[in-house]
């Protein structure tokens, strides 16, 4: 039988895995619809069980009490900052809106949620990487910090190279224009 830290562990390492795996089919799929589509249900099965992670968190950690979630938040920030603050946690609940926000807006909406402003989603991607990176990296503890870290290496190194190819593509293209 699994105990009550293992499951709030076990569902936030998931869900960053699942999180990052699907950033990198979404960085991989540009229009391509049946990568869009891996895509959304990555996206929403790591919604899913970082919703089963955040109600473990409370349940076993915090009985349910945001004053504890806010002390426990605060305990931990100023374990890893020296900065005595639990308003952190007011950045959990704006992340777990905005990712159910996200997977209800790329199933719901399907064509305009392709076709939103870049600039939505990259700041939408910012802020979960945000996120992401303070849980998996700057509050993580032993070797799950160098997992972390390694996770955002490979996002970084997967988003350089796609940009690389699509700076290449784009340079290449006005000469193949003037050759033909």
């Amino acid at each position: 039988m699994i105990d009550g830290e293992s499951l709030t562990r076990a569902t936030a390492w998931i869900a960053f895995v699942l999180y990052a795996s699907a950033s990198i089919t979404q960085l991989m799929a540009r229009g391509e619809t049946a990568l869009e589509r891996r895509a959304r249900w990555l996206w929403s099965f790591g919604l899913s069980v970082y919703l089963l992670h955040v109600a473990s968190a409370f349940q076993f950690y915090h009985h349910w009490s945001h004053f504890a979630a806010y002390v426990a938040t605060a305990r931990q920030t100023t374990e890893s900052s020296g900065l005595n603050w639990g308003g952190g946690i007011y950045f959990n609940y704006f992340f777990s809106a905005a990712w159910l926000g996200e997977v209800a807006w790329s199933w719901l909406a399907c064509e305009n949620y392709r076709r939103r402003p870049a600039v939505v989603g990259r700041t939408i991607h910012a802020f979960f990487a945000f996120m992401w990176f303070n849980a998996a990296v700057v509050f993580a503890k032993g070797g799950m910090r160098w997992f972390g870290l390694s996770v955002f290496i490979l996002l970084a190194l997967v988003w350089w190279q796609l940009q690389r190819r699509r700076i290449r593509a784009a340079a290449s293209e006005p000469s193949q224009r003037t050759s033909s």
